[in-house]
């Protein structure tokens, strides 16, 4: 009898499931069975559709996928494939790792964020790949490294660019780059497929660090890379997905189809309220630059006019004074949270110099405009004025005890 009341304790469940459940279930299952061998061997050999481990794919993760893609290519005549990571920064990794070999060239800005930046030279260097940092809101340079080095072989941008918000010409750089049978790949996790859509300039691959806006509530860590060119995605990029084991697992997935569901929402909230706190911390006296592509006194204004359907939730701003000053603002906040992290429901606010960019030169942070007193804001769906009275309250406070 115990013998038999055990087997049946740890025998798999039935789920009777008779009519769709109104939210995405969680399938929790490292594995999946089948009803006889010659499913299995269909399934594992292509002849069958199915899924047979977790790392290989979920349904969870196959749903929120479809629905990444459909929001990435929304509009649009193309079929895109993309698949789900662990993190952003291995959704970046496993697609230069997937795009480029020994010998071969990534041609990039300098006012990367600061993690890609030592991915690229840290990293891909010890694989043999190379980095030419250049400007990309120069054509004529980047025509001219095309044209004098044929082992440029991806382009490499963010727009807007973390965290001075700068942003980059998406079609014009791509035109340049399919002149020259080059891939571009562009990190759109700053304003999402809700406010700009690369795949409608051209761009080859998007990448996202889906843990920020597209989750949106700060609960769980994944990164999305999507492709226009189908059969590299599945058969290249999903090979090295699989086997490096940088696949995204079912909890994160299913906290990001959470987070999309009101994506629309936040997205509209945290661009008025990035807009609002924007235009006050540019009047006030103690503020020397605003970084904020919604500003009309921002270089980037006209293009993100153009480019972007709204300017974001995400904004910079320098203090004089420096690294002191920089801290003791941050320090007087109320409403903010000091974070190494953006996108979430509530204001976060870093400092790119000692947290993001630490391990970037000083001298080439400061050239690209990430000086010791510049303070990065992630907006959030605060009252606006509430969040504008904590930031002068903020400022002046640190100014008198300057």
């Amino acid at each position: 009898m115990n013998e038999l009341f055990a087997s049946l304790c740890v025998r798999k469940l039935d789920v009777p499931v008779l009519n769709p459940p109104q939210q995405l279930p969680l399938f929790l299952s490292s594995s999946f069975s089948f009803d006889r061998i010659e499913e299995g061997v269909d399934i594992f050999t292509g002849k069958q559709e199915g899924y047979v481990y977790s790392r290989y794919g979920n349904p969870t993760i196959e749903a929120v996928t479809r629905r990444l893609e459909a929001m990435e290519g929304f509009g649009l005549d193309m079929d895109i494939q993309g698949y789900l990571t662990s993190s952003g920064m291995s959704a970046i990794h496993l697609i230069l790792v997937s795009l480029l070999g020994q010998g071969d060239k990534v041609l990039t800005q300098a006012n990367l964020y600061g993690g890609t930046t030592e991915l690229l030279t840290r990293v891909m260097s010890g694989l043999g790949v190379e980095t030419v940092f250049s400007n990309l809101n120069d054509l004529e340079q980047i025509e001219s490294q095309l044209k004098s080095d044929p082992a440029i072989r991806v382009i490499y941008l963010e727009t807007p660019t973390n965290p001075t918000l700068s942003c980059l010409d998406l079609k014009a750089i791509t035109d340049l780059a399919h002149q020259y049978q080059i891939k571009t790949v562009v990190d759109n996790t700053f304003c999402t497929p809700y406010l700009q859509r690369p795949f409608a300039y051209g761009a080859d691959f998007v990448i996202h660090s889906t843990t920020k806006y597209l989750n949106g509530h700060g609960t769980g860590i994944a990164g999305l890379v999507l492709g226009k060119d189908k059969s590299f995605m599945k058969d290249r990029f999903w090979t090295v997905l699989k086997l490096t084991g940088a696949t995204c697992n079912p909890f994160d997935a299913w906290l990001v189809a959470n987070g999309i569901r009101t994506l629309p929402l936040r997205m509209d909230r945290h661009s008025a309220n990035a807009s609002l706190l924007a235009s006050s911390l540019a009047d006030h006296s103690g503020v020397d630059l605003v970084n904020y592509p919604g500003l009309a006194s921002h270089p980037s204004h006209s293009l993100a006019s153009r480019q972007m359907s709204g300017f974001g939730g995400m904004l910079s701003f320098s203090v004089s004074g420096g690294q002191a000053t920089a801290f003791r603002v941050m320090n007087q906040l109320k409403l903010a949270s000091l974070a190494p992290t953006l996108g979430d429901v509530d204001t976060l606010v870093l400092h790119p110099a000692t947290s993001s960019h630490l391990r970037i030169p000083k001298a080439i942070r400061e050239e690209q405009g990430i000086t010791d007193g510049l303070i990065r804001v992630s907006v959030g769906l605060e009252d606006a004025t509430d969040l504008i009275t904590d930031f002068h309250a903020a400022l002046d406070c640190a100014l008198v005890e300057k």
